[in-house]
């Protein structure tokens, strides 16, 4: 069965353009509209409407697509099985990230695991909790980091409890405390993530049943951080966030000890690929590893 139509389909769809398709798979606009085309022939459907905003899936297409997706996941899992039985280790994952993961976290997990299994290529789909669900649910994704709780649907793998710190310019009073309580933070001009890690910062304020006194809100990290540089309000972040401040932005944790929880998460953890399963277990590993070093260094440095 050749494949072939149905990957440059499943492609299009998931950047939402023929061209950038196009420039991904190293074929021309004409080749992809083609290929659709002669896709749509075979089924006598129509799958892609098409006009001047761009593109979108047509009722049959919306129907097929996760099919399709099934279909490519399910060819790619038997060429890895195979190529394990020969003793090749190879395969495509990819994965869903979002950004502190990203930055602290895959690029010595990614560099390491490459070393070791070079003929196997990652795929990284950056996003936000809620569209890195959306593509593990979609299939667009292999497994993904998501923060928990997650869709019940998933299969879970609790990773890192990420503690959620209070984050202050260097002259606001606050910052001479070496924790802040929540009843502080509430009569501060407040930046609320959204987004993303606003699904953190209001369980800490639903479960305590008080209400920040919101005055922005923004999605990227880096700019509530410059936000709070200029003493514009205070913000509550993760840790793994907070790695490199300026010079006149400090932390702070929040007395009580907040957390965010990161894992890993597929629709079946059991039944993902070789190549994929490979990596999990290879992310597992790093971050016990890593864990248990800072631990370490933590003992040491406090004798």
């Amino acid at each position: 069965m050749n494949l072939d139509k149905y990957r440059i389909f499943s492609k299009v769809v998931e950047v939402g353009s023929l061209t950038r398709a196009g420039e991904l798979l190293n074929l021309t606009q004409s080749a992809i509209s083609h290929a659709i085309s002669s896709l749509e022939r075979e089924l006598g459907l129509s799958l892609l409407i098409r006009n001047r905003a761009g593109i979108r899936l047509t009722n049959n297409g919306e129907r097929l697509i996760p099919h399709i997706r099934e279909i490519l996941q399910v060819n790619e899992k038997l060429n890895q099985e195979i190529a394990a039985i020969k003793g090749i280790e190879i395969g495509t994952v990819k994965i869903g990230t979002f950004t502190s993961v990203s930055i602290q976290w895959l690029p010595q997990i990614l560099k390491m695991f490459q070393n070791q299994f070079p003929q196997i290529e990652i795929k990284l789909l950056d996003g936000n909790y809620h569209e890195i669900e959306e593509w593990i649910a979609s299939g667009t994704a292999d497994f993904g980091f998501v923060n928990l709780p997650t869709l019940e649907a998933f299969d879970v793998e609790p990773l890192y409890q990420d503690r959620m710190m209070c984050i202050v310019g260097s002259q606001h009073p606050l910052c001479l405390q070496s924790t802040i309580r929540l009843e502080q933070v509430i009569t501060e001009p407040f930046i609320m993530p959204v987004a993303g890690c606003d699904t953190d910062v209001m369980r800490i304020f639903t479960q305590n049943k008080v209400k920040p006194t919101i005055k922005y809100e923004l999605e990227d990290d880096h700019a509530i951080i410059a936000m709070v540089q200029s003493n514009l309000g205070i913000s509550i972040l993760p840790e793994m966030i907070l790695s490199q401040l300026p010079e006149n932005v400090v932390c702070r944790p929040l007395e009580g000890m907040y957390y965010r929880s990161i894992g890993i998460a597929a629709l079946s953890i059991r039944n993902v690929s070789p190549a994929a399963q490979k990596l999990i277990e290879f992310i597992k590993k790093w971050i016990t590893d890593t864990l248990t070093d800072n631990r370490n260094r933590s003992r040491e440095t406090n004798r």
